[in-house]
């Protein structure tokens, strides 16, 4: 009877230690993709490209937190290039962003997750043209006007980013995902609004 006893809590100490490993503290993600911007912004900018890594902690497996670190790239549009009067330019986001993570089946082959938050927002624009060209023209979206060459502009703002995903794989193991977040950036009167489509690898 005690050797009974003992070899059942030896088997119940070893599925437990084997679920305990099912579930790691530590999670990690890496990707890229495309981003499109939306609302106003879609009208000022072109489809961009995106990249980005994060890093987080998991509470259990349902909750979790992840800082993303993640950076866009847009062309402007030939329509605001032409309004502006300069023949080319562009506009980048590098952001920082602690969020929040939902996994809603972790133990499966797929997850399907959810995830939000905020953080502080770079933006960066550069308007180009041939040197002694003139640029005239006005557009409150990028913040100018006048006569003249706008070299380039940066700031720093708050934003907030929601979106959800899905991680294929299996139960051990890191999974391929694919995921799109909304992303706005609080600037002034206006917003800078764009979507990334991420596809990478998260573990």
């Amino acid at each position: 009877m005690k050797t009974l006893a003992l070899v059942s809590c030896a088997s119940l100490l070893a599925i437990g230690s084997a679920n305990a490993q099912e579930f790691s503290s530590w999670s990690f993600s890496v990707g890229g993709g495309f981003t499109q911007p939306v609302g106003n912004t879609g009208r000022q900018l072109d489809e961009g490209w995106n990249a980005g890594v994060g890093g987080g902690f998991n509470f259990n497996p349902y909750l979790g937190a992840m800082i993303d670190l993640n950076y866009n790239s847009f062309g402007v549009s030939s329509g605001t290039l032409g309004n502006i009067g300069v023949p080319g330019g562009s506009l980048h986001v590098f952001s920082a962003t602690l969020d929040p993570i939902v996994h809603l089946n972790p133990h499966s082959h797929y997850d399907i997750y959810l995830t939000g938050g905020g953080g502080i927002f770079h933006q960066y624009q550069q308007f180009t043209q041939p040197t002694g060209a003139t640029a005239f023209g006005y557009d409150p979206f990028f913040g100018f006007g006048g006569n003249g060459i706008l070299n380039s502009y940066s700031v720093n703002r708050p934003g907030i980013d929601a979106g959800a995903g899905i991680a294929l794989g299996t139960r051990w193991h890191g999974k391929i995902s694919a995921e799109a977040r909304y992303n706005r950036i609080f600037i002034g009167n206006y917003h800078t609004d764009y979507v990334p489509v991420t596809f990478g690898f998260r573990w």
